[in-house]
């Protein structure tokens, strides 16, 4: 599979691709690398990122995830691998990534669940580290970007 043009190496594409990863550093320290990583891999994996979701899941074992943890991201409403405080960066995950699937969006429930672990700056980051990833998946999935090539560092 190749990817339908070559995004990475499109300056226009560069000029977005660099005010993203700008939006996407601003949450770094606001949250644990850890949850961070599963609020992206979740995401991608709902999306059907494949790109995103490797390079996600490749980061996460460079910086001291587990495997098995990896494993169950998809079903982590029946793992009990996941703290309370990722379980709720979860569920806002997923329901802020299914807005378009005819949901209400994000439920009054799973937002309070999140409230009960992160303070409004770590909230601040969730919201933004879920709209951040959602739009390099769509970016991704549009262009076919291929999975299974990236490494840790590779951009930078």
């Amino acid at each position: 599979m190749d990817a339908r043009i070559n995004y990475f190496g499109n300056a226009l594409a560069g000029k977005v691709m660099k005010h993203l990863n700008s939006a996407g550093a601003a949450v770094h320290g606001a949250l644990p690398v850890t949850t961070q990583e599963l609020v992206k891999i979740r995401a991608s994996q709902i999306n059907g990122c494949g790109f995103c979701t490797d390079m996600h899941t490749k980061d996460a074992l460079a910086a001291g995830e587990e495997q098995q943890r990896l494993n169950l991201v998809a079903v982590w409403r029946e793992a009990t691998v996941f703290t309370d405080e990722e379980r709720a960066a979860l569920e806002l995950t997923e329901q802020g990534t299914r807005i378009a699937d005819g949901s209400d969006g994000v439920s009054d429930e799973a937002w309070a669940n999140a409230a009960k672990h992160y303070d409004d700056d770590q909230l601040a980051a969730l919201i933004s580290l879920i709209a951040v990833i959602n739009a390099y998946n769509r970016i991704n999935v549009i262009n076919r970007q291929p999975a299974g090539g990236y490494q840790p560092g590779m951009f930078g």
